[in-house]
């Protein structure tokens, strides 16, 4: 079963860690079956709930990429804020328009 989601997995790495194994496990797997091609291969009995669980697992990693760039923003808004105020508070004379005199 592991190989066969091996064939699908966007990322082997995230594939050992779902299943609880060392990913060069899963490596050494995947030659052993080359070397033997004789093996039988696992045909999963739902193909479509597997097709779902890749989608999921492709949806997470998405949202996890776009929490991280939203965490970003707001890091730098609030040093750009904390950077006004500061300047603000500094007593520096705010910009006035010559007048025409």
């Amino acid at each position: 079963m592991a190989l066969e989601r091996m064939k699908v997995s966007p990322s082997i790495t995230a594939l050992a860690k779902e299943l609880g194994i060392p990913r060069e496990r899963l490596h050494r797997w995947r030659k052993a079956v080359v070397a033997q091609p004789e093996m039988e291969t696992w045909t999963p009995p739902n193909r479509e709930k597997l097709k779902l669980r890749r989608q999921l697992q492709q949806t997470q990693q998405l949202l996890a990429e776009k929490t991280l760039e939203v965490d970003f923003f707001k890091g730098a808004l609030q040093k750009i804020e904390a950077r006004r105020q500061k300047k603000e508070s500094a007593g520096e004379t705010a910009s006035t328009s010559k007048s025409g005199r």
